[in-house]
């Protein structure tokens, strides 16, 4: 079996494809006597071509730059042939060809790998998540579009330097609609995003190596807000003349006293309540995000906001527990009771689950552990950041250590057997 073949690359000219006065240039690649031409987009005038040589000739600046692609393109042409022979593949004029222009690669480009992903992923992941990936996709062809003038590009050209010249492009991008400019944590979800991406096309075998591989990506830490007893106070009492607020700040206090995400909340239905052991009713579901289990005791606010609506038509209509209404309206609303109730904190309705974690059972001695599994959190690690902000619960233990100290004289009593 032959191990070696005669290759050849050299530049010719078209006289049967004449356009005007100027004539293509081709490369003419040639293995085993066997030979391809491939379009180098290029013309030029007769008198300026030396035939013998396959260049042009002469000293002026647009022959010296031409003469320089071309013995780039005779470089790339013969990096092309010794991939082939790395890869112990069939080495030929057309496989070369082929290599060259890109065409081996057509199905393992960044769009149809996106789309690859975000089509196996679809009954994997949650819809929020997923839209996630929509968004980040979004980027990356604005992206394309503004460094590379288009709209897709190779597996292969995935580097370090085009990860880092897409990190650029986010912390630098300036939305044209009323949306804010990214910071920095929204910046690496976007590059996170990429990376699970690009693992797929490593596990596919799609690309032979890691682009981020080097790259490290840099998350600030945030502090994760809450209200506090007498905001949670404020919002429960205060009197709201419309409707549509009431159900908003209903459905926003049901999530303080459950833990629940908004997801999750839109998608009880009475059957998710049940009785538990302890003869006191449970709200049983799992975690649309996780798919983890959440087992939550039922906390009187709580019962008392179900049984609120559990009449209600669009309850019944739906057979949900709650009225369905949409995550946007819904926190466009609270933004509106948080004016009412002079709160001045970025009101969502994710930030009743934090309040849920801090306030109501942290902040009231509820074990860490216990709040984890209501949460419905696979780690312990992942509940502890809310631990970080409970330092009045810490002050108020202490505080009443330092009491029974001073009852007995500064030290501890020891009790003798």
């Amino acid at each position: 079996m032959r191990t070696t073949n005669t290759f050849g690359v050299q530049f010719i000219t078209r006289t049967n494809k004449r356009k005007g006065n100027l004539l293509p240039i081709y490369a003419r690649i040639t293995v085993d006597a066997r030979r391809i031409e491939v379009s180098l987009k290029r013309l030029i005038d007769p008198i300026d071509w030396n035939e013998e040589k396959g260049l042009a000739r002469g000293n002026r600046e647009e022959i010296k730059a031409l003469n320089h692609y071309l013995e780039q393109v005779r470089a790339r042409i013969i990096e092309c042939y010794q991939e082939l022979q790395i890869q112990k593949q069939l080495i030929t004029a057309v496989a070369i060809k082929n290599k060259f222009l890109g065409a081996d690669q057509k199905e393992h480009s960044l769009c149809k790998l996106m789309d690859f992903h975000n089509t196996q992923m679809k009954d994997s992941l949650a819809w929020g998540t997923l839209k996630n990936y929509f968004t980040t996709r979004k980027y990356i062809e604005r992206f394309l579009r503004s460094k590379y003038k288009t709209d897709d590009v190779f597996l292969s050209q995935l580097t370090f330097k085009f990860i880092t010249e897409f990190e650029y492009f986010l912390r630098n991008y300036k939305p044209e609609d009323h949306h804010k400019p990214l910071a920095n944590n929204g910046v690496m979800k976007h590059i996170e995003r990429f990376r699970k991406m690009t693992n797929m096309a490593m596990r596919m075998e799609w690309i032979d190596k890691d682009p981020f591989a080097k790259y490290k990506q840099t998350f600030e830490k945030v502090e994760r807000g809450f209200l506090t007893k007498e905001e949670l106070a404020a919002i429960e009492h205060r009197d709201l003349h419309i409707v549509r607020l009431q159900w908003v700040r209903d459905l926003f206090i049901f999530s303080c006293y459950t833990g629940l995400a908004y997801i999750d909340v839109m998608q009880l239905t009475p059957s998710n309540i049940t009785l538990g052991i302890d003869g006191e009713y449970w709200l049983i579901t799992n975690r649309q995000k996780t798919s983890n289990a959440v087992r939550v005791p039922l906390l009187p606010k709580a019962l008392e906001i179900i049984e609120k609506y559990k009449g209600h038509p669009r309850s019944i209509s739906k057979g949900s527990l709650f009225p369905i209404i949409s995550n946007q309206k819904l926190n466009s609303y609270l933004k509106e009771i948080a004016d009412l109730c002079s709160i001045h904190k970025d009101l969502t309705f994710h930030l009743a689950r934090h309040t849920f974690a801090t306030t109501v059972t942290l902040t009231n001695g509820v074990p860490i552990e216990s709040v984890s599994k209501m949460l419905g959190h696979t780690k312990i690690t992942t509940t502890q950041i809310y631990a970080k902000v409970i330092e009045q619960k810490l002050g108020d233990d202490m505080k009443t250590l330092r009491d029974k100290l001073q009852q007995s004289g500064g030290t501890l009593r020891v009790i003798s057997k």
